[in-house]
């Protein structure tokens, strides 16, 4: 990897001890930037550099395949108040310092949520478990050590439906997309970012509604 070049401002929060608690860097490569805001002054480094690696391996290539008008400034906050895993909204990626420090291995939580930004549906009509499921699909497809996370798609089962969201919507445009039409999530990605997304988008796109889709994929949903 090419050099990245780095320039830092640290944010005064109060005292001494609080500064490196809320160090803000921002990081440069290849016409991508990604603002790093820590709040936790015991965040490992080591943890902080690969999130950004992966940070400028995954992007572009997210930009290129699906939507090469995406932000070219992202910011990534580590908060140690946030309880979840981690949250996307306004190009900016909010990560539990908790999370990421219990699974430093689940780096790929990177590329689900930058695909998020990518996405950039705004306001759609579209459904949430597609939204979800995509960007589930883009992690399977981009991520960089799923193994190491122990992240994979799940087998399926019959009390799964399309609208579980997530891995399992993954799995189900995994197979939609090789038995039946060929980049099918880039289709459907553009139509939600173009608020041209439809119920009958599926059967426009493939002959089959969702729910045919889904019966046949139950029938046989070998990947």
């Amino acid at each position: 990897m090419k050099q990245i070049f780095i320039f830092s401002l640290l944010l005064i929060s109060g005292s001494l001890a609080g500064v490196n608690a809320n160090a803000q860097e921002v990081f440069k490569q290849k016409g991508y930037q990604v603002t790093f805001i820590n709040k936790d002054a015991a965040f490992s480094t080591a943890l902080k550099d690969r999130l950004i690696k992966t940070f400028f391996e995954v992007y572009p290539k997210l930009a290129k395949e699906y939507n090469k008008k995406t932000s070219k400034k992202v910011t990534f906050v580590i908060d140690t108040a946030y309880d979840g895993v981690a949250a996307t909204g306004n190009d900016t990626v909010v990560f539990s310092s908790k999370y990421m420090t219990k699974h430093p291995g689940d780096i790929d939580v990177v590329t689900h949520e930058v695909m998020h930004i990518v996405q950039a549906y705004g306001n759609s009509d579209g459904p949430g478990w597609l939204t979800e499921g995509i960007a589930d699909y883009a992690r399977f497809k981009f991520g960089v050590d799923n193994a190491g996370a122990k992240w994979a798609l799940p087998a399926f089962k019959s009390t799964q439906n399309y609208d579980n969201a997530y891995r399992v919507t993954a799995r189900f445009l995994l197979w939609a997309e090789k038995n039946v039409k060929p980049d099918l999530v880039k289709i459907l990605d553009k139509q939600l970012r173009e608020h041209t997304f439809t119920n009958d988008s599926w059967k426009n796109l493939t002959g089959k509604t969702v729910d045919e889709l889904w019966a046949a994929y139950a029938a046989n949903p070998a990947v």
